[in-house]
């Protein structure tokens, strides 16, 4: 149960980062130069906490930095994906396609090539919080951009692949923490290159997006830390449902508590995902 407790710690800063992403796109705009401005602030911010946790320890193995390079590379695609893909369609159905990656691929892949076993708790939880995400649909644009919303869909879920890989895997690599250092800071080069070909498409941020920048990089970089110390234990078919989930739990609280009131169907899929996760947790 404490590796329940860590997941749940991650979830709420998961939903809490999404109240620091929207205040900064209020004040900076969605462009290009803002997004990327946004995930080289976010990184650095998130790679100075991430220090601070392993106690400014580093290391290095061969296979860290590839998987660290590899999930670098992921995040990058899958911001350009997105920016692509808020051209065509809404964020409810935007949000679908991420979520709906970000659980089943490794939920998949922890079944096919971790001997995951399968288990009736887990098979009624992923349809319980497949219906919860289906109900957020709301009608938008359906132009062409089918190859943007796939990217979406398969990079969010390769997120969480790459982590299982690392933790699962037996190569010699660095502890967790050192791992995510690397991510963090191969991401940070990565968005500061695109910055640099971008030079006169965005501006200096001002002190309200510099704050909300840095909200999201900590919360960002130690949910995640917190999801791969879990996944040394728990299996990646447990844990991603779990997380996709109690985000849509943490994140209709979090709009609550700011004042927006949710719809009927938005409460639905909320308790819709409640009674998935308890069933994950207490049905074998």
């Amino acid at each position: 149960m404490l590796y329940y407790g860590v997941i749940t710690a991650s979830v709420i800063m998961f939903g809490l980062q999404f109240f620091f992403n929207q205040r900064y796109q209020r004040e900076s705009g969605s462009g290009v130069g803002a997004t990327f401005l946004f995930a080289f602030g976010s990184n650095l911010v998130g790679l100075l906490f991430l220090l601070v946790i392993n106690r400014f320890s580093f290391g290095f193995t061969p296979f860290t930095f590839l998987m660290a390079g590899l999930a670098a590379l992921n995040s990058l695609l899958y911001t350009f994906c997105s920016l692509k893909a808020f051209e065509h369609i809404n964020l409810s159905l935007y949000s679908i396609f991420a979520m709906l990656g970000g659980m089943l691929l490794p939920f998949v892949a922890g079944l096919l090539f971790f001997d995951e076993p399968m288990t009736v708790g887990k098979g009624i939880c992923v349809v319980l919080i497949i219906t919860a995400l289906l109900l957020t649909i709301e009608r938008g644009s359906s132009k062409s951009g089918w190859i943007y919303y796939a990217g979406v869909f398969v990079l969010n879920g390769m997120s969480g692949v790459l982590s299982k890989i690392f933790q699962a895997v037996p190569y010699a690599k660095t502890n967790a923490a050192v791992y995510s250092i690397w991510m963090a800071l191969i991401s940070a080069v990565l968005s500061g290159v695109i910055l640099l070909f971008l030079w006169g498409k965005w501006k200096r941020p001002g002190g309200k997006a510099l704050l909300y920048t840095a909200g999201y990089g900590g919360l960002n970089k130690v949910a995640n830390f917190l999801l791969l110390i879990a996944l040394a234990v728990l299996p990646a078919s447990v844990q991603y449902p779990f997380v996709t989930g109690g985000t849509m739990i943490a994140s209709t609280v979090i709009a609550l508590c700011c004042g927006q009131c949710p719809s009927k169907r938005e409460i639905l899929s909320v308790a819709l995902s409640f009674a998935g996760i308890l069933i994950l947790v207490l049905v074998p």
